[in-house]
């Protein structure tokens, strides 16, 4: 994703504080991660699901761009869980 300027909502922040996200782990995931889900009836701009690793350790990122701004608006961060996520962190276990 190509943005100029980061926008983290109360609930990322939240997320990331309970599950020592930092910033810059977002960014990374952000800038070199995967998108493994789109949501195009998102709302006020369509986000995606971004899958990345740092440190070898999974990190899901749902991000919508604002094109107008170029603003990447942070939805929530999260360390996804195994017994929910497939092996490889991109598909939702059934």
């Amino acid at each position: 994703m190509n943005c100029e300027k980061f926008y983290f909502s109360g609930h990322a922040v939240q997320r990331m504080f309970e599950k020592r996200i930092s910033k810059s782990d977002v960014l990374e995931v952000i800038s070199g991660g995967e998108i493994i889900a789109d949501y195009p009836d998102d709302t006020p701009f369509p986000s995606s699901l971004i899958l990345g690793f740092v440190e070898d350790r999974p990190i899901h990122v749902v991000s919508a761009v604002d094109p107008e701004s170029q603003t990447c608006h942070i939805i929530t961060a999260y360390r996804p869980d195994s017994i929910l996520w497939s092996q490889d962190f991109r598909f939702r276990r059934k």
